[in-house]
C-alpha cells in the first residue's frame, strides 16, 4: 500500500474533497467549502494546507465565528441536509464563539463540521495564548465547552488519530437520524506535525443516503390506527421536508381528507395553496391548524419533535381520546407522546401505506375548507392593521398605554403595523423566494400568515430560536440557491445582535436582501413580560433619560455598501421591494414599525415560569391562571 506525507491540516483538507453522498440515485460531493476565520491555532496548519490543497473547495473568509457557523448551518438547511460547509476557527475565543451556533445545528439536527483550533498536544507551550486552565485537569480546553453541543466530538491530538475521527464524524453526519454537528477540534502543533499515510485513506469514499423502509409490524399498526380513527391530523415537522414527502403527503391527503397541520421546520414542504393545509400549529399557529388538532383523535406526526410551541406546552390536543402516531428516522423522536412508534424513512412509510389506507376518509368532511375560509379571512383582516391615535387595540392586550404607543408613532415617524408590512413583503416578492428568521416576534408571524407558494422557501431557523440566525442564514441560503432572492426578515434587537456575516455577503458578492422590523425594542419578550402581570421593564431600548432609542439602521448597512431604502408606510415598502429586486448586490429596508402590532396567539398556551410570589396582583392572577392551565396540560 502507497504511502504519502502530509500534515495533519493537508489531510484533513483532502479527506473532505473526496466524500461524496448518494441519495436516490444522486451522487455529488458532501462538503461544498470551508468558512474561515483565521488567527493563533489554525491560520499555520489548516489555514496553510487549504492554500496548498484547496482544489474544488469554496474558502470563504467569515467575519464572526458564531455567524460563519449558522451561514453554514443555513446552508446545509436549505440543501436538506445533503451538503455542508465545514467550519475553521482559531482557539480560545475563536472555538468558543462556536457553541450557540453548535447548540443551534443540533437542536435542529442540521449536520455541519466544526474544526475548531486547540492548544498544544506537547503541553510545552504551556498556558499558550488564549488557553483556559483548570485546577482539576490539563486536559481542559475551552473546546470541551462543545461537547454537549456536538452530536461527535473529538480532539486530536496526534496526527494518525485524524483518520478514524474523520471516518467517524462523516458517518454521523450522513446519517438522518443522527445528523447534527461533529467537531473536531486539532491540537495547533499537531495541525502542522507531518505522518506517513495511507494513499487509499483519501480515495474517493461515498456515503449512502439509504431510505430506511418500515417493517411489516410498523405498517400494519400504523394503517390499523389510521382506519380506526375518525378525525386524523398530519402534523408534518421537518422530517418530513428532509424527506422530500411532499407529494405522497399531498397524495394521502387528499384521497383520504386528512388535514395538514405544520411545524416551523416542516412548513413549505407542501405549499400553502393546497386545499388541505391548515399553516402551523401550535403557540405559533394559525385558529384552523389548532382547531382542527384540538378536534383530532389520532395525530400523526411525521418528522417532529414535539417541541412545547408545536403542542402548545402540552395541551394543543384532547389527550382524553386522541392517540398519536410518529414516523420518525430517529428512534429518540418517535418515542414521544407515548406514540405508536415508525421508526423509518417519511416518504418510503408513507408511499408504503398508502396501499394500505384503501376505501378510508376520514369524517373532517367540509370542516377543512371552513377552518381555512375562517383564517384566510383574519389574515385579510392583519394585513390592514391601521393605527388610531384616540383608540388603537393593538394585537397583544395588556397594559401597555396608548399613550406609549403614540410616543412610539412619534419617536420613530411610523403609523405601520407589523403585520400590514410583513404581508405587503409577502404578496410583493417572487414565489419562489426563500426567507430566513428565527427570534423575536416575527416566526409567529411568519409561521401564521406568511405563505409560501414554491416548496422549500421557508428557512426559519426555531428549534433553538437562535438571534442572529437571522442575517447570517441569509448568506448561507444564499449559496445553497444561488438563483432565488433571499430575504431575512429581523427585527432591530436581533440585528443588533449580530449582522456580520452581512458584511461576507457584501464582499462575496451574495446578494441577500435584509428586511429590518425596527420597532426600538425587544417586542416579544416585552409582550411575554407584560402579558404575565409584569410592567414594561427593560425590553424597549430607550436612552438614559428614558426617551425611544432611535436608530438610522439603513445609514449603518449604507456605510458596509448596501443599497437602503427608508420606510415608514406600505407605499414606501412595495416600492423598495421592487427597487430591492432590480439591484444586483445586497439591499436593507429599514422599516419602522409599531410595538404591539404583531399577531397574536390563537387558541394556544405557552408554559413559562411565572414568579410564585409578588406583591403584584396582575402576576399573582397570572400564577394562577398558569397553576390552572396545568392541571389539563400532559405531563410525559
Amino acid at each position: 500500500m502507497g504511502k504519502i506525507r502530509l500534515t495533519t491540516g493537508q489531510a484533513l483538507i483532502k479527506f473532505i474533497k473526496q466524500q461524496y453522498i448518494h441519495v436516490d440515485g444522486r451522487e455529488f460531493p458532501f462538503v461544498e467549502g470551508v468558512f474561515a476565520v483565521f488567527g493563533h491555532g489554525n491560520v499555520l496548519g489548516i489555514g496553510q494546507a487549504l492554500e496548498q490543497e484547496q482544489g474544488s473547495l469554496k474558502v470563504i473568509q467569515g467575519k464572526n465565528e458564531q455567524g460563519m457557523a449558522l451561514a453554514a448551518m443555513a446552508y446545509s438547511k436549505q440543501m436538506l441536509r445533503q451538503k455542508i460547509y465545514a467550519v475553521s476557527t482559531s482557539v480560545g475565543p475563536g472555538s468558543a464563539n462556536l457553541v450557540t451556533a453548535a447548540a443551534t445545528a443540533l437542536a435542529n439536527n442540521i449536520p455541519m463540521l466544526l474544526i475548531p483550533g486547540d492548544t498544544f498536544a506537547t503541553r510545552q507551550p504551556d498556558p499558550v495564548l488564549q488557553q483556559v486552565e483548570q485546577e482539576y485537569s490539563a486536559a481542559v480546553t475551552t473546546n470541551d465547552a462543545l461537547k454537549p453541543v456536538s452530536r461527535y466530538w473529538d480532539r486530536v491530538t496526534r496526527p494518525e488519530q485524524l483518520m478514524s475521527s474523520l471516518i467517524r464524524a462523516f458517518e454521523v453526519m450522513t446519517d438522518p437520524g443522527k445528523a447534527g454537528p461533529a467537531t473536531i477540534c486539532i491540537s495547533q502543533d499537531v495541525e502542522g506535525e507531518a505522518y506517513d499515510y495511507d494513499e487509499k485513506f483519501f480515495e474517493k469514499r461515498v456515503h449512502y443516503l439509504d431510505r430506511k423502509a418500515p417493517v411489516e409490524r410498523e405498517l400494519n399498526g400504523a394503517a390499523e390506527l389510521i382506519k380506526a380513527s375518525k378525525k386524523p391530523v398530519i402534523l408534518v415537522g421537518g422530517g418530513a421536508k428532509y424527506s422530500q414527502a411532499r407529494e405522497i403527503l399531498m397524495a394521502l391527503s387528499e384521497k383520504h381528507n386528512i388535514p395538514l397541520v405544520e411545524t416551523q421546520a416542516g412548513k413549505s414542504t407542501v405549499e400553502s395553496d393546497f386545499k388541505n393545509n391548515l399553516g402551523g400549529m401550535g403557540i405559533t399557529g394559525t385558529l384552523a391548524a389548532n382547531k382542527a388538532a384540538r378536534q383530532a383523535d389520532l395525530i400523526i406526526g411525521i418528522g417532529t419533535r414535539y417541541t412545547d410551541f408545536a403542542t402548545s406546552s402540552k395541551t394543543a390536543f384532547n389527550f382524553e381520546t386522541a392517540k398519536f402516531l410518529n414516523i420518525n428516522v430517529s428512534r429518540l423522536q418517535a418515542y414521544k407522546l407515548d406514540a405508536f412508534q415508525v421508526v423509518a424513512d417519511a416518504k418510503t412509510t408513507l408511499e408504503q401505506l398508502a396501499p394500505l389506507l384503501d376505501g378510508y376518509e376520514s369524517e373532517f368532511g367540509p370542516i377543512i375548507s371552513e377552518l381555512r375560509e375562517e383564517w384566510t379571512a383574519e389574515r385579510s383582516r392583519l394585513s390592514q392593521v391601521t393605527f388610531n391615535r384616540e383608540n388603537f387595540q393593538p394585537e397583544v392586550k395588556n397594559n401597555f398605554t396608548q399613550e406609549v404607543l403614540n410616543e412610539y408613532a412619534d419617536a420613530l415617524n411610523t403609523e405601520l403595523a407589523q403585520t400590514t408590512a410583513l404581508l405587503a413583503v409577502n404578496d410583493t416578492v417572487a414565489p419562489d423566494s426563500i426567507i430566513i428568521t428565527s427570534a423575536g416576534s416575527l416566526p409567529g408571524d411568519v409561521q401564521r400568515i406568511w405563505n409560501p407558494m414554491v416548496t422549500n422557501t421557508y428557512n426559519v431557523e426555531y428549534g433553538y430560536s437562535c438571534m442572529g440566525y437571522e442575517v447570517s442564514g441569509a448568506l448561507g441560503a444564499k449559496l445553497a440557491a444561488p438563483n432565488q432572492e433571499v430575504y431575512s426578515l429581523v427585527g432591530d434587537g436581533s440585528f443588533l445582535l449580530m449582522h456580520s456575516e452581512f458584511i461576507t455577503a457584501i464582499q462575496y458578492n451574495q446578494k441577500v436582501n435584509i428586511v429590518l422590523f425596527d420597532n426600538s425594542g425587544w417586542g416579544c419578550i416585552n409582550n411575554l413580560q407584560m402579558e404575565n402581570g409584569s410592567d414594561s421593564f427593560h425590553t424597549e431600548f430607550r436612552t438614559h433619560d428614558n426617551k425611544i432609542l432611535t436608530i438610522d439602521y439603513a445609514k449603518v448597512a449604507e456605510g458596509y455598501g448596501a443599497k437602503t431604502y427608508r420606510v415608514n408606510t406600505v407605499e414606501q415598502l412595495k416600492e423598495a421591494l421592487e427597487d430591492a429586486k432590480q439591484q444586483e448586490g445586497s439591499t436593507l429596508i429599514d422599516i419602522k414599525v409599531l410595538p404591539k402590532t404583531m399577531t397574536d396567539g390563537y387558541d394556544s398556551w405557552w408554559n413559562v415560569g411565572v414568579a410564585e410570589v409578588s406583591h403584584k396582583e396582575s402576576i399573582q392572577k397570572a400564577y394562577e391562571a398558569r397553576k390552572q392551565k396545568l392541571e389539563t396540560a400532559r405531563q410525559y
